[in-house]
């Protein structure tokens, strides 16, 4: 299997079953689109931004055809300023590359620097759909599991009401 070791063995001391997906590289929502048609799931669509001063890191994940301006996710958020975070800053704090942006990523952020911010509907969701830490698959776990997940990695979370555009 693809991706981070550490990640399996995560989920397994964990007990979060889930299935894998091998495909090829799909670092777009538009290009792993092609692989997920068979997927009974909730695909996501994972933005990992910072604010102004660069001393805070958020993680957004919103379902995968839901669209936001950045100034309308930075009222959604009340964090003010955003930008996008640097590879470098996504290496550090997720040990993950740009295309790979993953929650499964948290496991690597060991001070829990990193705030996490869910689209409130995906909590309507029996299962979710994310890259493990590597665009050349995706996995499938129950939502619960995903918040079990979370709730291990002691990055704090909340969710936030997403009214983007759906494509």
């Amino acid at each position: 299997m693809n991706g981070q070791p550490q990640l399996y063995n995560k989920l397994k001391e964990l007990d979060i079953s889930y299935t894998y997906h091998e495909h090829p590289p799909a670092p777009t929502i538009e290009i792993a689109m092609q692989y997920w048609k068979d997927l009974k799931a909730s695909h996501c669509k994972n933005l990992f931004f910072r604010n102004h001063k660069g001393n805070k890191h958020y993680l957004v994940i919103l379902e995968h055809k839901k669209n936001l301006d950045i100034h309308s996710l930075e009222k959604i958020l009340k964090q003010g300023k955003i930008s996008f975070a640097s590879e470098q800053r996504m290496m550090k704090y997720l040990g993950l590359t740009p295309g790979s942006v993953s929650p499964f990523g948290l496991i690597n952020d060991k001070q829990h620097e990193v705030i996490v911010f869910i689209d409130e509907y995906l909590n309507q969701s029996k299962t979710i759909s994310f890259h493990p830490n590597i665009n050349t698959a995706s996995l499938v776990v129950g939502f619960n599991d995903f918040i079990k997940f979370l709730t291990h990695c002691e990055n704090s979370f909340e969710y936030i009401n997403v009214t983007g555009k759906i494509n």
